[in-house]
């Protein structure tokens, strides 16, 4: 696959965040998305919600408490009954299926990927 050539000012647009799951919901009736993230990004971005393709790598509620991704400047989309405000991060296992980025260790909710 070839990429598109990017620059730094490109990269810089795209505000990447680490936030804690606090919920994480089964979304069945979802065609793509399959579960109903809400995340706390700590005091200046607050609880964002998130649709994501997670299943079949994960069930839901290990999910409360671990830290993720999200791109936070993305406009909100609309799907189904509900609004995803963020883009959760993952990337595809062997199978295909959703891994998602998490921090290798403690940090904030809130900081910003650079």
């Amino acid at each position: 696959m070839k990429t598109n050539p990017a620059d730094l000012p490109d990269f810089e647009k795209i505000d990447i965040r680490v936030g804690r799951v606090v919920t994480a919901e089964p979304f069945p009736e979802g065609r793509y998305s399959t579960h109903i993230l809400r995340i706390d990004f700590g005091p200046e971005l607050g609880m964002k919600k998130s649709l994501a393709r997670l299943a079949p790598n994960y069930a839901g509620p290990e999910l409360a408490g671990r830290l993720v991704l999200a791109v936070v400047n993305f406009p909100p989309r609309q799907i189904g009954p509900h609004r995803s405000e963020v883009l959760t991060l993952g990337l595809p296992d062997a199978d295909g299926q959703t891994v998602l980025i998490e921090p290798e260790r403690e940090v904030p909710p809130g900081g910003r990927l650079h």
